[in-house]
């Protein structure tokens, strides 16, 4: 018999009117359901639906001592037992992970980012409790989940699509720490008490621009992309960091039509690398395809450095095309190295045939992991924390009025038909 349970018998024997009492923790067990829509599931026991909150214990009855037992042998009893109904009264922490499962365009993203976030909180589970609350991608209905969420949670994660983050920051409504999947639309200020968390294209495209200026001291640059979004994004955030740095570039953006990037274009473009203007490089905003047809115009000698766009591969070690040789990327240690603790400690995504080493879903898988993470810190009180995750390395700052957060990815280069880490990479 535990040490615990004597002193409490021998206090109950010394009592009149002892009532029997539990001491026994609070467990809250979480069970959840398939999301709504082709599931991108991990191979671990975790499902996904919302937890009814644990029922809290009837309060322990107050102790019968008089002002004279208690000036001697019951005064430390009563220590215990008041301790002893304090663990037990302790409650799980309550997180909400709102996603658009029920969206058309949307919903194999957020079933993906629901399967990490399950897949990472089966791992920790310990004084947590999850909801997974589903919307479609309408930012009206996100909203209104939002608030309902607020209520029954301690911390909420998602949503996920820019326009919902939109809404949800311009609400005034954010009341509890909220953690947001995407980066918000430049016009948009968030709560203080709001992270967002999403993987921006724009800071790996900065964090590119740093190493390159660091391997090409003083060098000028082409920055290279077309007029889709986020290549337009990724092309002005490589502009904007290399001007910081104090090194000249211009921007280049090729014609796009049906896949193939405009010939005339890629005339110009063989013209101007050249001349005696030619830059030192090429910062390329462009997926991987894209990519093989600019060398393919352009050849290989000008070095080229890009982002995790340029990885179309599940990992390092992967078969990659000789046109990419030498191509200098970042991507997360999810993507490139498998041998890291933290990726080794989670179960791979499982995907159905048309999905399978989709990068995108697996980068979101990876997201669904470290949201969990970062939440779980957050909802422990923790302002100030850094995360050696499977997205990369984290640098958390919440609350205090600040609420930030910095994702360094790995270096890596094609070398020899593989993507390889730069040496010293941990």
């Amino acid at each position: 018999m535990s040490y615990k349970w004597i002193k409490t018998l021998l206090l109950c024997g010394a009592l009149a009117g002892c009532s029997s009492v539990s001491l026994d923790p609070v467990f809250n067990d979480c069970r959840v359901a398939p999301a709504l829509c082709a599931p991108v599931t991990p191979n671990t026991t975790a499902s996904a639906a919302a937890v009814k909150p644990a029922m809290r214990p009837e309060p322990l009855p107050a102790p019968l001592v008089s002002s004279a037992e208690t000036s001697s042998v019951a005064t430390p009893e009563i220590t215990i037992l008041r301790l002893e109904k304090t663990l037990s009264m302790r409650m799980p922490v309550r997180i909400a992970l709102l996603l658009p499962l029920r969206s058309e365009t949307l919903g194999k993203a957020a079933d993906a980012v629901r399967a990490g976030f399950m897949a990472a909180y089966e791992r920790d589970r310990e004084d947590v409790s999850v909801s997974v609350i589903g919307t479609d991608d309408a930012a009206p209905q996100t909203l209104s989940a939002y608030n309902d969420a607020q209520a029954g949670h301690d911390v909420i994660v998602g949503p996920l699509s820019r326009g919902s983050v939109a809404a949800v920051a311009r609400s005034g409504a954010v009341r509890i720490p909220a953690i947001v999947l995407n980066q918000p639309l430049p016009a948009v200020e968030l709560p203080p008490n709001m992270l967002a968390m999403g993987l921006s294209v724009e800071d790996e495209a900065r964090q590119v621009a740093r190493w390159a200026s660091g391997e090409h001291p003083g060098a000028s640059a082409f920055v290279v992309s077309t007029n889709i979004a986020w290549q337009r994004r990724a092309a002005q955030a490589f502009a904007a960091e290399w001007q910081r740095l104090g090194l000249a570039s211009q921007s280049v953006e090729l014609g796009l039509a049906g896949g193939y990037l405009s010939a005339n274009g890629l005339d110009q473009l063989r013209t101007r690398l050249q001349s005696s203007a030619a830059p030192a490089l090429l910062l390329v905003s462009m997926d991987a395809g894209l990519t093989r047809q600019l060398r393919q115009a352009i050849g290989t000698e000008i070095p080229l450095y890009g982002t995790s766009q340029l990885n179309p591969f599940v990992r390092a070690g992967s078969d990659a095309d000789p046109l990419l040789e030498g191509l200098h990327l970042v991507d997360m240690p999810w993507q490139l190295q498998p041998d890291h603790p933290a990726v080794m400690a989670y179960p791979r995504l499982i995907a159905d045939a048309d999905r399978r080493n989709n990068p995108d879903l697996e980068r979101l898988y990876a997201l669904g992991i470290d949201a969990y993470r970062v939440a779980r810190e957050i909802a422990a009180g923790h302002d100030q924390f850094e995360i050696d995750g499977v997205t990369g390395r984290l640098a958390v700052a919440f609350g205090h009025g600040q609420a930030s957060i910095e994702r360094i990815a790995l270096p890596a280069v094609y070398q020899d038909g593989a993507i390889l880490l730069l040496p010293g990479t941990r």
